[in-house]
C-alpha cells in the first residue's frame, strides 16, 4: 500500500507546473493582443475602396442616362433621316399650278420702316407656305427696292437664294400682259367668283393701317387693269372693311 502514491496529484501537479509564462501569455493574448497601425498606402486604398462602394449607385445610374441618350439620339437620326426622305418625296409629288401671283411692291414710300418689316414678315410666310404647297403658284415680287430690299438684306440675307419665286424690279406691268392682270382689291364693285388659271393676280404690298383708303383699286383703274375682290362675305362675316394682309 505504501509502495506508490495516487496519480491524480501527480498529474495536478503537472498541470499546474506547466503554466508557463509563454503559456499564459497565448492564453490572455485574445484580450492583450493590439492592432498594428495602418500605413498610409493602406489608408488611401481603405478610403478609394470606400468611395467606389459609395459611388456604385451613381456610376449605374449615369450609365443608365448615357444608354437612354444614345437611344433617342439613334431615334432622333432615324427620325430625321425619314423627314429628309418625306421631303423629298413631297417636292417629287409637288404639281405646279400655272396661276400666277404678284405681290406689287411699289408702295414703298407710303409706310414708315415698322410696316416695311411687317410687309417683309407677311411676304416670308407667303413664300413658306407656297414652297410646302402640292400645288404652288407662281409667285412673283415686283418693284422690289427701297427700305423693303434694304431690310431683307439686313435682316434676312438668305433672300437672294430663294427659290421658286421670281423677285423683280420691274413693275407688273412690265413683265405680264395688261390684258392677263387682275388686281385683289376689297375696294373693286366687282366680287372674283372663280380662278382663272390664265391670269395673274395681284396683291398690293402695304401695310398702312387703312391710312391710304382704296389706293389699289385707283391705281388699277387708272392703268386700265382688271381689278375683283374676294368672295369673302359669302363665307365669313366681317363688320369692318374687307382687307386682308398679304399673307392671307
Amino acid at each position: 500500500e505504501g509502495t506508490m502514491s495516487p496519480e491524480v496529484p501527480d498529474v495536478e501537479g503537472k498541470v499546474k507546473s506547466s503554466d508557463s509564462p509563454v503559456e499564459r501569455q497565448d492564453a490572455g493574448s485574445g484580450k492583450g493582443e493590439c492592432l498594428e497601425p495602418m500605413s498610409k498606402r493602406q489608408r488611401k486604398k481603405l478610403l478609394k475602396q470606400k468611395q467606389w462602394e459609395e459611388q456604385k449607385d451613381l456610376r449605374r445610374q449615369k450609365r443608365k442616362e448615357k444608354r437612354q441618350k444614345r437611344k433617342l439620339e439613334r431615334q432622333s437620326k432615324l427620325s430625321s433621316d425619314s423627314d429628309g426622305q418625306d421631303r423629298k418625296r413631297v417636292r417629287r409629288d409637288v404639281v405646279p399650278s400655272t396661276l400666277r401671283l404678284i405681290v406689287d411692291c411699289s408702295f414703298d414710300d407710303l409706310m414708315v420702316l415698322k410696316d416695311v418689316k411687317k410687309l417683309h414678315k407677311q411676304i416670308q410666310r407667303c413664300y413658306a407656305e407656297n414652297r410646302k404647297a402640292f400645288h404652288p403658284v407662281q409667285f412673283y415680287l415686283t418693284s422690289h427696292g427701297g427700305q423693303l430690299k434694304s431690310n431683307m438684306n439686313e435682316n434676312d440675307k438668305g433672300w437672294v437664294n430663294w427659290k421658286d419665286i421670281q423677285i423683280r424690279t420691274e413693275h407688273y406691268s412690265e413683265l405680264i400682259k395688261k390684258e392677263d392682270l387682275v388686281y385683289l382689291t376689297s375696294d373693286s364693285p366687282d366680287i372674283l367668283s372663280e380662278l382663272d388659271e390664265k391670269k395673274a393676280y395681284v396683291i398690293g404690298g402695304l401695310v398702312d393701317h387703312n391710312h391710304h383708303k382704296g389706293i389699289t383699286y385707283k391705281k388699277a383703274v387708272e392703268q386700265g387693269v382688271s381689278h375683283a375682290q374676294l368672295p369673302l362675305g359669302n363665307f365669313v362675316k366681317m363688320n369692318s372693311r374687307k382687307v386682308l394682309a398679304v399673307n392671307h
